[in-house]
C-alpha cells in the first residue's frame, strides 16, 4: 500500500443554500482498498460522495486525488483523472441501449484513445456475459440485476482508478443483492479502489476494508472493519443487538457462544 493516499478529503464542508450538511469531513482512501460510508438517513453520506465526484461544491476544505487538489474541478475533469461515480438508483439512460450507455460512460476514454475503448467494452462484456447478450436492448427493459450490472459496467468504461458507488443494493430483491455483492467483491479482489455508501449495513461491511460512521455531517467513528467495535457501530447506527451480531459475522468474526451454566446437583435429603 502506498504511503500517499489515492483520495483525501480534508475538512470538507458542504450544503444547500442555508442548510449546511457536512461539517468538516475528513476521509483517507489508499489505493487498492475499499472504504464504506455508513450512517442514518441525513447523516451526509451521499452528499460526501457527491462532493468527491464534483456534483456538489465544497464550501470549505479540499478534495485531492493522487496528491492533486481537485476541489475546484468539474465532474468531467475528475473522470478524466480517474474517478467514476455510480449514483443511487443507477440513473441509466432507459431509452438508450446497453451499448449506448457504455459508450456514454466511456466518453472520456473514447476521446483520448478510441482504439482502446473497444477492448475495454469487450472486457466489460466478458465480466458481465448477460449484458453481452443484451447489448442492443434498451436499458429501461433490463431486470434490476442487469441494470445494476450496466451501471457498474458504465462506470468501468472509463477505466477508473477509484470507483464511487452510492447505495448499490437499493431497490433490489435479496437474490439480486447477493449477485451484486459477488460482482463488487470480485472488483475488490482485483484491486479496484472503491468508496461505498450503503444503507444495508451487513451488505456494506462484507465489501469494505475500512468503515467511517457519519452523524450529522461529521465522521464520529472509523477504522479497519476487522478491528471495529461492532457493538459501538450498532449503537451509532441504531441497529440493535440482532443486527450487531450480523455485523460480527459480516467482518468474519465467529459467533459468540453463550456461556453455559454448570448445573449443581441437588443434595438429597434423607427421610
Amino acid at each position: 500500500m502506498s504511503a500517499e493516499p489515492l483520495l483525501l478529503l480534508q475538512g470538507v464542508e458542504a450544503g444547500f443554500g442555508a442548510n449546511v450538511v457536512l461539517h468538516g469531513v475528513d476521509l483517507t482512501v489508499h489505493e487498492g482498498t475499499s472504504v464504506g460510508l455508513f450512517g442514518l438517513n441525513g447523516a451526509g453520506k451521499s452528499v460526501t460522495m457527491k462532493v468527491i465526484a464534483g456534483l456538489v461544491p465544497a464550501r470549505e476544505g479540499s478534495v485531492s486525488l493522487r496528491g492533486q487538489d481537485v476541489t475546484a474541478l468539474s465532474p468531467e475533469d475528475r473522470v478524466a483523472l480517474g474517478m467514476a461515480y455510480t449514483p443511487q438508483a443507477r440513473q441509466l439512460f432507459p431509452r438508450l441501449t446497453v451499448e449506448q450507455n457504455l459508450r456514454l460512460g466511456g466518453y472520456v476514454l473514447r476521446r483520448r484513445d478510441k482504439a482502446r475503448f473497444a477492448g475495454v467494452v469487450d472486457g466489460i462484456y466478458g465480466r458481465f456475459p448477460r449484458l453481452a447478450g443484451r447489448r442492443g436492448q434498451l436499458a429501461g427493459s433490463l431486470s434490476g440485476g442487469e441494470q445494476a450490472m450496466l451501471a457498474i459496467g458504465r462506470a468501468l468504461a472509463c477505466e477508473p482508478t477509484v470507483l464511487l458507488i452510492d447505495e448499490p443494493s437499493a431497490g433490489l430483491a435479496p437474490s439480486v443483492i447477493e449477485d451484486v455483492l459477488v460482482m463488487l467483491q470480485q472488483l475488490r479482489a482485483e484491486g479496484m479502489t472503491m468508496v461505498l455508501v450503503e444503507q444495508n449495513i451487513t451488505f456494506g461491511f462484507r465489501l469494505v476494508d475500512r468503515a467511517a460512521i457519519l452523524q450529522r455531517g461529521r465522521v464520529v467513528y472509523e477504522g479497519d472493519v476487522a478491528h471495529l467495535d461492532t457493538a459501538k457501530v450498532a449503537t451509532l447506527l441504531g441497529v440493535g443487538r440482532l443486527l450487531g451480531a450480523h455485523l460480527e459475522r459480516a467482518v468474519g468474526r465467529p459467533k459468540k457462544r453463550a456461556a453455559v451454566k454448570k448445573r449443581v446437583p441437588r443434595k438429597r435429603t434423607s427421610t
